[in-house]
This record gives C-alpha cells, structure tokens and sequence, in this order.
C-alpha cells in the first residue's frame, strides 16, 4: 500500500452542499441516513419534542398540588400522570438526547469519520421513535396509561383489572423494552468507536474527557442495561402470560424484580450525569482560558464512577425488608462514590479559579449545574445514611433530590453543551441575549420548584400524592409557581434555537477559540470529517495558555479554515 500523502484540495474542506449538520435540506433530518451528524441531531430535535410532553405531564400534575384536595384530575389519573412523567423524560429525553450529543461529538473529536457501525447506529435511533410512539399509544387504550410508577414494582404493575391483552402497563414495559435494546446497539457502537478509531497519537490520555466520560456510561449500559431489558420481560410475562416470575401466590418473588430493576436504573444515573461531566470538563477550559486541572485524575474518576456504581443498588431498597448486613454493606458503598465525583468538582473549581471567565451562556448553565449538583451530593450523603433513608425515603425529600440531580444538574448540562456546540453544527450562531434570558428563568425556576420539596419531605410529606395535609400547602405553592417558571423559560429557548437555525449569523469554525479536533474543522463539518487528511495529536487537549500545539502542523489546518 502506498504512503504518499495525498495532496490537500482546500475546496474538499467546503464539502458539497448541503452539509450534514446545516438546516439547508431538513429532509434529509427525516429518512434513514448513517451521518453520525445528521443521526446526531435528529436525536437531539426528538428528545426535546419529548421534554416538552413530559414538562406538559409536570405542569399538570404542579397544578393539581397547588391546592391540598385532589380537586383538579381524578387521583387515579394523577398516578398515569407521574408514572408517565418520569418515563418520558428519562427515556424519552435524557437518555436520548444524550445519545444525540454522542453522535455529534465522539467522531469529530477522536478525529473518526464517522460511528464504527453506521447502519447499526441508525437503527438504534428509529427504534427511538418506535418506543416513543408505544409509549405515547398508552394514552389511547382502554383503561389509560401505566399507573404504576416509572419503577413498575410488581405486584402493582402485574395487576390487569380490564383482562385486555392490550392496555397501559403492557405498552409501558414493551417500549421500555425496544429502548433497552436500542441503547444496547448504541452502547456497542459508541464503546467500539473510541477504543478502536482514535487519531494517530491519540493515546488514552491525550483524549478529551468527553470521551472518557462517553466510554465510561456506555460501559455501564453494556453492564446494567441487559439485566433491565431481562427484568421487563419477565415482567412482561408476568403480566400477560400467566407466568410467576414476581408473583408471591405462584412462587414468585417480588423483591426479585426490585434486585433487576435498581441494577441498573441507579446506575443509569451515572450514565446521564457522566456526559454532562464531560460538558463541564470540555466547558469550563474554554471559558476560563485554563488547563482542565487534574486533568489524568479526572479520566480515571470516570471509570471509578462506573466501578463504584455497580455495588450501591441497594439502597433504594433500605425500607423493603433489606438485611441489616446489607445495609450497612450499602451505605458504605453509596458514600463512597462521592469520592470520584468530588475529585471532579474539586477539579472543576480548581479549573475556575482565578481564570479569565467569559460568561456566556454555556458557561453560566455549566456553572449553575455544578453548584446545583453540589447540593445535590450534599442530600445525596444524607439518603445514603440508612437511619435518614428510612425517615425520609418515601417523602418528597426523595423526589426533590432526585430532581436537582436529573433537572438542575443534567438538564442545565444539555443546555450548556446546546448553547456551546450549535454554531459548530449548524453553521450558525444563536442568540446570547435570549441564552442569558433562558438561563436565568430557569435557574430562579430550579430553584423555586425543587428547594420547597426538600423542605416539605423533611415535614413529612409523603410522596405519589394528589392530596395532602394544608401544612404542606405553602412548600406545593412555591414548588408549583417553579413549574411553571420552567415551562416559561422553554420560550426564549426555543424561539432561539429556531430562530438562530432558520436566519442566525453564520458561524466561524471556533467562535470560543476552544483547543480540539471538532475545532479543526469547518462549522458545520463536513461529512466525513477530516476525509483524508486526519491530524496526527502531538498533545493533550487543555493547552490553553500553555503555547502547545494539538496536532502535527497545526499552522497548516488552521490556515485552510481560513482560505475555506
């Protein structure tokens, strides 16, 4: 084979319209297409479809515990409404608009042209919209949609009162099912694209963190997510086929499915938050001017957090009859896994320190997700004691916890790496004065909506509630007046992101002056990338301020941006 360089064409660096990225042919955002960008960005538009349901399905449900009495939807659809709720924004928005962020950056950023497997990765997407539609069919049926908590503990969710083979619950579990086998495609293709397409000199520890934190989670699907998809089938069986894999009056055991489930769906945490880990540790660099502090002790955090949490189930189980053994077992392994995360925040903070900070609106999300997640951990330690969990497990404690990590620190995460990466694939940049707006509505409205949870499952207020004692009534007015707040801010977000698509101001190849391989290439890239020319790294990627070229000839790629 021969070695001779291939000499470079400036005009291959346009590519032929339209780009992958670029909204100049939106049909091609609606066919079957193995562009990991293109894939990439039809994951992103579907899930935020999604989150508007599910903010829709909160909205409703704030609006019934405005006031104490169940007094604004009948209770048994209150429990559709919350089981619904949860579903749709963790499998309908967070894991796959994570998915989409996957697509986007992981080949451009290792200096691949595409995902190992295209057509594997587009599979694993419209099975995406397939689930959804199952999932939203459940509406539709005789009897609602599934009321029994986005957990589905049996015997509740093996109850089939109507005797129709088709009804909310069996619908529930089918598409949670059709989602654990497309994120196991996904997981598969991901993992194989990092370990095995890397950039010339791109070692371990020359690879953004992203990377390590993207390989990290996925690890955890190809681990976790299997015993999930096992334990909904079961279910399923249970439900409609008379088998008794859970139930207790055919030997049977409940508990048994309370094991599958929290296998993987604590750890599925960690396969959220660790992408957004990954934002800040590409965010924070950038806006700061400064080398990611600890920058080898972050990487191996991530894998750390995957270790750790594969051990520490069950403690959503501290009030099921667990073992005293076990407890104690588990509660030692939850607090644990504050080590790996801290020495991130730590990081972080370090990173920040007396850096030159730009204040855009990636930065302020990154930076308000982090503070929210630091008091996220801080209740985090609490529910991880056992005499706490036991007092307030089954509060609104709980739920206000669970949301301050999900929401305040997640979703703040998704918008900061939204606000920092459009111009880079669309071509075009989008509004700061409107980020800004968005930013500040949601974070007074995080705040408003989930601190009164604390407060009122502190007092005691139970949880899965439409009614309450009027002691709570003032914690439920503030949490509600949050809510709302939130469904406001959604409107300079998305006449932004529309409006920016449709008509915003062209967008250089690095509007951030960022240091990476995505910032190599044109915005939006082309469609395969580097195509024939891929750099070879010669450094880690947090120079700034160091005077330390990425690649090889660097001068070279950048002087092409410019003649392109």
């Amino acid at each position: 084979m021969s070695t001779t360089p291939i000499p470079f064409d400036p005009r291959a660096l346009r590519a032929p319209h339209p780009v992958p990225g670029a909204p100049d042919n939106w049909r091609r955002f609606f066919t079957f297409n193995t562009d990991a960008k293109v894939i990439g960005i039809q994951y992103i538009a579907l899930a935020l479809l999604f989150l508007l349901v599910g903010g829709l399905l909160a909205m409703i449900m704030r609006g019934e515990l405005i006031t104490p009495p169940a007094d604004l939807v009948d209770p048994s659809v209150y429990n559709g409404l919350y089981t619904m709720h949860g579903t749709v924004m963790l499998f309908l928005f967070l894991f796959p608009i994570l998915n989409g962020f996957n697509n986007l950056l992981i080949p451009p950023m290792i200096g691949a042209p595409d995902m190992a497997f295209p057509r594997l990765n587009a599979l694993a997407f419209w099975m995406f919209p397939v689930f959804g539609v199952v999932l939203m069919a459940s509406f539709l049926v005789p009897g609602g949609p599934a009321s029994s908590g986005w957990w589905a503990y049996p015997p509740l969710s093996t109850q089939n009162p109507l005797g129709l083979l088709i009804n909310g619950q069996f619908l529930w579990i089918l598409a949670v099912a059709i989602s654990g086998v497309s994120s196991i495609l996904g997981a598969v293709n991901f993992c194989t694209t990092i370990i095995r397409m890397r950039a010339p000199g791109m070692g371990w520890f020359r690879m953004p963190i992203f990377c390590w934190t993207a390989l990290a989670a996925q690890t955890i699907q190809l681990a976790g997510l299997p015993v999930l998809t096992a334990g909904a089938v079961m279910l399923l069986f249970d439900l409609s086929f008379g088998t008794s894999f859970f139930k207790p009056e055919g030997g049977g055991d409940p508990m048994l499915y309370q094991h599958f489930f929290w296998f993987y769906s604590h750890p599925a945490v960690y396969v959220m938050v660790l992408p957004v880990f990954g934002f800040f540790s590409e965010i924070f660099p950038v806006y700061a001017r400064k080398p990611l502090f600890g920058y080898h002790v972050v990487a191996i955090a991530s894998f750390g957090i995957v270790l750790l949490s594969l051990i520490v189930w069950v403690h959503h189980m501290f009030t099921s009859g667990t073992p005293q053994w076990m407890r104690h077992v588990f509660m030692v392994t939850t607090m644990l896994i504050a080590v790996p995360t801290g020495i991130k925040v730590f990081a972080w903070l370090a990173t920040l320190w007396r850096g030159k900070l730009w204040l855009t609106t990636a930065m302020l999300f990154a930076m308000g997700g982090v503070f929210n997640f630091i008091f996220a951990g801080i209740t985090g330690i609490m529910l991880a004691t056992v005499p706490v969990d036991v007092h307030v497990g089954n509060t609104y404690f709980v739920v206000g916890h669970f949301h301050t990590v999900i929401f305040s620190t997640i979703t703040f995460g998704v918008y900061a790496a939204i606000y920092h990466w459009f111009a880079k694939f669309t071509g075009r940049m989008l509004y700061e004065g409107l980020g800004k707006v968005h930013f500040a509505l949601t974070f007074v409205g995080a705040q408003l909506n989930f601190l009164p949870m604390h407060w009122a499952g502190l007092m005691g207020m139970p949880r899965r509630v439409a009614s309450y004692d009027p002691e709570f009534a003032l914690a439920n007015v503030l949490a509600s007046l949050g809510a709302f707040l939130l469904g406001v801010a959604m409107i300079p977000f998305l006449l932004n992101l529309v409006s920016s698509w449709v008509r915003g101001a062209p967008a250089p190849a690095n509007p951030w002056q960022a240091i990476g391989l995505e910032w190599l290439l044109p915005s939006p890239p082309p469609a395969e990338n580097f195509e024939h020319d891929v750099p070879t790294v010669i450094s880690g990627p947090y120079g700034y301020g160091l005077g330390h070229p990425l690649v090889a000839d660097q001068a070279r790629y950048e002087s092409r941006l410019k003649e392109a």
